[in-house]
């Protein structure tokens, strides 16, 4: 069976004409089955020869676990070049130091947020250490904080070429922090 477009349908013609007896005429017949075939196979040909695009993702290195057996000591690191960063819900929360640490708050904005207290802070760390290389940012994600602002936060550190930076979870101690915080903010 063939797709056909055009020629004659074979039903007899209605009102004939008496007299001379012409011949009917045949209208050309054209097979469109080797076009479904070059269809087919033009389609094949794009859809293997097109680059499908690759998702892009960010590397991030996971040490490996350490566990009770392996008396590995932790490295030591001077409290200077560590800035904490607790991640919530569009707000950034962040400190530096371990003794009587001072919460800060900022938001993911371009020119005045996160972004822009990480770059000050490298530059304190360069002034005081030598290097860049050397500010450590620890990324501690709340509870409230939505897949986005995790999203959010490792962007940041690939935006400013952060090397160094862990992700750990956050301590009661530093969810009270921040709650406390947000009490001396908002007193309702």
């Amino acid at each position: 069976m063939a797709a056909e477009v055009g020629g004659d349908s074979g039903a007899p013609k209605k009102g004939k004409k008496k007299g001379k007896a012409r011949k009917p005429k045949k209208r050309p017949r054209i097979d469109m089955t080797p076009m479904v075939d070059l269809g087919f196979l033009l389609l094949t040909f794009f859809v293997l020869t097109t680059t499908m695009t690759t998702p892009n993702t960010m590397p991030v290195v996971v040490p490996p676990k350490i566990t009770e057996k392996d008396e590995v000591e932790p490295p030591k690191i001077a409290e200077g070049k560590v800035i904490t960063l607790l991640v919530g819900r569009g707000k950034v929360y962040y400190y530096t130091g371990v003794e009587n640490p001072e919460l800060h708050q900022t938001d993911f904005s371009p020119k005045t947020g996160i972004r822009r207290v990480l770059l000050n802070r490298r530059e304190e760390v360069k002034d005081r250490y030598g290097s860049e290389d050397e500010m450590i940012v620890i990324i501690k994600v709340m509870d409230e904080a939505q897949y986005k602002d995790f999203v959010d936060i490792l962007d940041e550190m690939n935006i400013i070429q952060q090397k160094k930076y862990a992700l750990v979870d956050i301590t009661k101690e530093e969810a009270d922090m921040v709650s406390d915080y947000k009490k001396s903010v908002n007193p309702s």
